[in-house]
């Protein structure tokens, strides 16, 4: 087993102060490792950067043509998105639809991330409501395919028809049965697998195309194809998902994932990435990500969405340069 390697730096002056280490696998379409920093086989929880594996019963089962879902919605489904209005009144108006309320969601409610939307609810003394949460969206693709299957209505319990028919999904695409689970934030389960498993997936991805008969090449290929179109759905103003995929010009299909979890799927090049950071620090993750996306020639090292993550000035509160953020040496 390989311990995992120093993916960025901080330094602060001549002095390296901060080292984020962690573990990194782009795989081709075959399943075969590409390149692997650390430890292709550790065990991870990949948290929200596995949302388009758990939309993918939503689409292959049907349930999303026979809701007339749009491509907006698709998106949703692997978002984690802000709490902004373009995300919360999507979210509102696809409830509605399909005939489901606030109350049907089982992710709990969550002050939004968007200051504009958590101003307003404390200008209006009101509470947050589910469709603030950050997963609202894909558990309103998990409400959409539990209508549709006709279950109960607990349909974040691991042994419902909801969560069992992600489950089988996300053990097919990455190639493994899956060791467990952990309850994520949103009350979902969040299966566990490999980084390579999760880079072996995102390469199914990216080499999907809408016009396979297989009904499971063609949902995938659907899901990263919103997630390009509809950026700023996916995340939200300012995060790096959406930044660095407008900046990658729908080359890359990226997701971040709670504890500095990142995957991109590159459909030119029929190659999935994953990455872990050991420590659990944001910062890190979107520096080893951006730096992955330059190498593999899908991104501009000198964009302005690249240059805030990748060999980024750090400045003081006085607006002093004190140093940087940089990839490590084992990622060039």
């Amino acid at each position: 087993m390989t311990h995992p390697v120093p993916l960025a730096e901080i330094w602060r002056g001549p002095f390296l102060e901060s080292v984020h280490s962690g573990h990194a696998v782009v795989c081709d379409a075959g399943g075969e490792v590409v390149h692997a920093w650390g430890d292709p086989t550790a065990t991870v929880l990949p948290r929200s950067s596995a949302k388009m594996i758990q939309a993918l019963p939503l689409v292959e089962s049907g349930a999303a043509d026979a809701a007339s879902l749009w491509q907006e919605h698709l998106a949703l489904a692997c978002a984690s998105h802000q709490g902004a209005d373009i995300h919360t009144r999507r979210v509102r108006g696809w409830l509605e639809h399909i005939g489901m309320r606030d109350s049907d969601f089982r992710c709990g409610a969550q002050v939004p991330a968007d200051t504009d939307a958590a101003h307003a609810l404390i200008r209006e003394n009101a509470r947050p409501c589910q469709y603030h949460n950050n997963c609202s969206g894909k558990h309103s693709g998990f409400l959409t395919l539990n209508r549709h299957l006709g279950a109960g209505p607990e349909y974040i319990e691991p042994d419902h028809p909801v969560q069992k028919a992600v489950r089988e999904a996300f053990e097919d695409v990455t190639g493994q049965d899956s060791p467990g689970y952990g309850i994520d934030g949103c009350s979902a389960p969040n299966f566990a697998t490999s980084l390579h498993g999760m880079a072996r997936a995102m390469a199914f991805f990216a080499a999907a195309r809408t016009d396979d008969s297989a009904p499971r090449a063609s949902a995938a290929a659907r899901l990263r194809e919103a997630m390009a179109a509809y950026p700023e759905l996916v995340a939200g103003e300012g995060r790096a998902c959406t930044e660095l995929m407008r900046a990658a010009g729908g080359r890359v299909a990226l997701k971040t994932g709670a504890e500095a979890f990142f995957v991109a799927m590159l459909p030119e090049k029929k190659l999935g990435v994953a990455l872990k950071v050991a420590d659990g620090g944001t910062r890190g993750a979107e520096c080893a990500i951006a730096a992955i996306l330059v190498k593999l020639g899908v991104l501009e090292p000198d964009h302005p969405a690249t240059r805030k993550r990748m060999n980024a000035p750090i400045r003081n509160w006085r607006g002093i340069e004190t140093g940087m953020i940089r990839p490590s040496a084992e990622m060039a």
